[in-house]
């Protein structure tokens, strides 16, 4: 029998994570991280006290021990709120489900206690500059030396990037018969020696979330920090995936609804031809459509989560939520500035902000070309002769 109401717990969740990320994100304070690029380390470090962070950590490493599902309530809320400093908050730990996932229990005890007893923040790094959605044209190298693996190369559009504590860093250790054979993760601490990370700026948006380029020249690590087998990474990382890309779906949720909200108010606010703008049928058509996809993209979004949740992730089930989930921010966002005409295209409302920010979710973790082809691939099978 199908259940669509949220537990009483999940019900407190969802409504801490409201009251936190509207009292915590304020209008000024969500204006100056967004118009000077200022990562919020004080809100930050309050969301981790409070378990928001870290609520899928298990309980024995200092976490909540609580679920996908959970995070993904918690997640939208704080996107609803303010995207920049909700992806600040929520993905400080980010990284941290490989480590959940491969870790050995030695690796577990220390990063994950870090993150949840020290306020360390975790990143995690594949992404390079020629490879973005081709996970297995990675070019940085890892070579064993002795009792250590040397790591050189360089990776960008990492989240957290200059303030994390450490990364999961993905580097090629052997050349496969394959292409996405021989890469391996290793864990990475920043302060070392031959780790420089430098800020990209200027972003379109999610612009309190840091993001950087990190440059790794003859950064040693032992075998103690090496995830898993060598040469495994690659799975490593498209499981990784199907656990992260419905947080994403319900980024771009919190996304939309904020928006939506939003223009709602407004609409039936503002007047032109002598009546609300909400008075006009085209107005109602856009609301209607704009609240069923939101509604449409949640349900996917949890459904998804749910499926990780119970040990049983689909992978086109978690690339449909994160397709739809982004589509949806974008058109909900779109609209949102359209309806609110020219006060929409200005600062003086926040309109212009969630435009901005709508936009990532359907880049990364995967483009949504890369979720359509994940998609097919799983409802037609892989074809003869094909990749």
């Amino acid at each position: 029998m199908l259940n669509f109401k949220l537990s009483p717990e999940q019900e407190d969740i969802r409504r801490a994570a409201r009251e936190f990320a509207e009292k915590e994100f304020t209008p000024e304070i969500i204006e100056k991280c967004d118009r000077e690029e200022i990562y919020p380390i004080d809100i930050v470090k309050k969301a981790r006290k409070l378990g928001f962070s870290i609520v899928k950590i298990p309980e024995e490493y200092g976490g909540m021990g609580l679920t996908l599902l959970e995070e993904c309530l918690i997640t939208e809320e704080f996107y609803r709120v303010s995207p920049g400093i909700g992806s600040a908050c929520m993905s400080s730990t980010f990284g941290s489900e490989l480590i959940e996932l491969f870790g050995t229990e030695e690796q577990k005890e220390k990063y994950l206690r870090w993150l949840t007893e020290k306020d360390g923040i975790s990143a995690m790094a594949s992404t390079e500059p020629e490879a973005g959605s081709d996970v297995a044209s990675i070019k940085t190298k890892m070579v064993k030396d002795g009792d250590e693996w040397v790591i050189n190369g360089t990776k960008t559009f990492i989240t957290n990037g200059t303030v994390c504590d450490f990364a999961l860093v993905l580097a090629r250790t052997s050349e496969g018969k394959k292409r996405h054979e021989g890469l391996t993760f290793a864990i990475v601490e920043t302060k070392q020696k031959g780790v420089k990370a430098t800020k990209i700026k200027n972003k379109l948006g999610l612009r309190a979330s840091d993001t950087a380029e990190l440059v790794f020249k003859d950064v040693r690590v032992g075998d103690e920090n090496i995830l898993g087998k060598p040469g495994e990474g690659f799975y490593q990382l498209m499981e990784f995936f199907n656990h992260t890309r419905p947080r994403v779906a319900a980024q771009a949720v919190g996304i939309a609804q904020g928006a939506f909200e939003l223009v709602l108010k407004y609409t039936k606010q503002r007047k032109q031809f002598g009546q609300p703008i909400a008075a006009f049928q085209h107005t109602q058509f856009k609301l209607a459509e704009m609240a069923t996809r939101i509604q449409a993209a949640r349900l996917l979004c949890w459904y998804a989560a749910w499926q990780c949740s119970i040990k049983d992730p689909k992978p086109e089930l978690s690339s449909m939520a994160k397709w739809f989930a982004g589509e949806t921010a974008v058109y909900v966002a779109d609209w949102c500035v359209q309806l609110h005409g020219g006060y929409g295209y200005v600062g003086e409302y926040p309109a212009e902000r969630y435009y901005r920010d709508a936009k990532i979710t359907e880049i990364y973790e995967g483009t949504k070309e890369i979720q359509k082809q994940i998609i097919a691939r799983r409802l037609i099978g892989k074809l003869e002769g094909g990749s």
